[in-house]
C-alpha cells in the first residue's frame, strides 16, 4: 500500500519517529470535517445496538464501564477509517517489521461516569495486538469533562492525552493505560492493528 493514499495532513515520518522514541503518537485534525460528521452520525444512529463491554468471558464493571459496537460490513463509513489504518499499518510494517495483517475495531461510548481501569491491550504478549489506535468522534470536548487517555510511555513516564475531537491516539498495545472517568458522553472508534509478531 502507498503512503500517498493516506490523508495529506498526516505526517508519517513524525508518527514513525514518535512511536519509535516514545511508544505513542497523536494525529490532530485527522480527517476532513465532512468525514468527521459522517462517522459521528453513523455512530450516533447505531447507539441502540451498543452492548456493555466485557473482559475475557464476562462483563466486569469494576474494570470498565463503556459500551461498544464492533465494526461490521454494514458500517461502511467507519470501515473507511479501518481501511485507512490498514494503509498506515503498511508503513509500520516497513519501518518496524511488524507483519500487521488486519485491523479489528469497535465504536465505544463512555457515558457520564464511565471509565476503563489500568490495563494493557496485549498483556504478556498473549494476543496479536501490536498497535492500538483511538479515534475520537464526539463533536466537542473540554478538559474539565475528563475522559483522558492516561498512558505510560515506553520510558515509564505517564502521559495524559486529551480526547480532542477528530484526534487519533496511536500507541503500542503492550503499554499500560487507562481511560479516566468522563462527565460527558465520549465517543470513539478503538482499533487494534494485529500481527503474530511482538512489538519492539
Amino acid at each position: 500500500m502507498d503512503a500517498t493514499l493516506l490523508p495529506k495532513s498526516w505526517n508519517i515520518d513524525q508518527i514513525l519517529e514518535d512511536l519509535d522514541l516514545h511508544g505513542f503518537a497523536m494525529l490532530d485534525d485527522a480527517y476532513s470535517p465532512e468525514y468527521q460528521q459522517q462517522v459521528l452520525a453513523e455512530c450516533s444512529q447505531n447507539l441502540d445496538q451498543f452492548r456493555e463491554a466485557a473482559i475475557q468471558n464476562g462483563v466486569v464493571s469494576k474494570i470498565r464501564s463503556d459500551h461498544i459496537l464492533w465494526i461490521h460490513e454494514n458500517l461502511s463509513i467507519a470501515q473507511q477509517h479501518t481501511q485507512t489504518l490498514l494503509t498506515l499499518a503498511e508503513q509500520f510494517n516497513q519501518a518496524f517489521y511488524l507483519g500487521i495483517r488486519e485491523v479489528e475495531a469497535h465504536f465505544a461510548s463512555y457515558q457520564a461516569g464511565s471509565f476503563y481501569a489500568l490495563h494493557r491491550d496485549n498483556p504478556q504478549q498473549k494476543n496479536d495486538r501490536v498497535i492500538s489506535a483511538v479515534y475520537y468522534l464526539h463533536p466537542e470536548w473540554q478538559t474539565d469533562w475528563g475522559g483522558q487517555l492516561r498512558l505510560q510511555d515506553k520510558h515509564g513516564a505517564w502521559q495524559i492525552i486529551e480526547p480532542r475531537p477528530n484526534r487519533i491516539a496511536i500507541f503500542q498495545s503492550d503499554l499500560l493505560h487507562e481511560v479516566l472517568p468522563a462527565t460527558q458522553q465520549r465517543l470513539s472508534i478503538t482499533a487494534w492493528l494485529r500481527s503474530g509478531n511482538q512489538l519492539w
